[in-house]
């Protein structure tokens, strides 16, 4: 027979409660679920695209995303009034699709407040922003303008005052405004503005 080694004591534990362990283990279930939950839903909300606070060509420091493109607006009936008024002001309709969201959206828009562009759109054009949620709402307002929104935003078509398209962005021309210059979107106005 082998000699016997000594056998080492465990430490006791302490009871706990009945009850808490399965109450520790929903919360870290719960805190879990929240922070993916959180990261999908940043994710989604602006696919591929960077943070408009660290994007390169905005060239400032501080700069806060604006608010451009309205959730509740009805596309049809800005369209409509935008086609009336540039009837009578002889202009041309400009169709931006995009959303808040959209970092490439924002640069676009600061591009159009910035001279030449803003005299260019302003002389020349009635522009209609047209909000697309996260890329699935007012679809089918862009497809009726020959818009596909699925190669990205924004997205730009335009009209003439009879509500022809004379242009509509079919390969995402504009989806990485980031990376483009003013004169790029000086370029597109002074094609289009007839």
């Amino acid at each position: 027979m082998p000699p016997r080694t000594p056998t080492r004591k465990q430490p006791s534990r302490k009871a706990q409660p009945a009850g808490t362990a399965p109450l520790f283990g929903l919360a870290a279930v719960a805190l879990i679920c929240t922070v993916l939950a959180f990261l999908w839903s940043s994710h989604r909300a602006s696919p591929s695209r960077t943070p408009v606070a660290t994007q390169p060509s905005l060239g400032t420091t501080g700069f806060s995303p604006k608010h451009i493109y309205s959730e509740t607006a009805n596309p049809r009936v800005d369209i409509a009034a935008a086609l009336a008024q540039a009837k009578s002001n002889h202009k041309r309709v400009l169709l931006d699709f995009g959303g808040d969201w959209c970092g490439d959206c924002q640069v676009l828009d600061l591009f159009f407040h910035q001279a030449p562009n803003d005299a260019l759109l302003q002389n020349n054009f009635v522009l209609v922003h047209v909000w697309i949620g996260h890329m699935d709402t007012h679809l089918d307002v862009a497809q009726m303008y020959g818009v596909p929104i699925s190669k990205g935003v924004p997205a730009l078509a335009v009209l003439g005052a009879d509500g022809k398209v004379l242009y509509a962005q079919a390969t995402g021309e504009f989806r990485d405004m980031r990376h483009m210059e003013p004169a790029s979107v000086t370029e597109f106005l002074e094609a289009w503005k007839g």
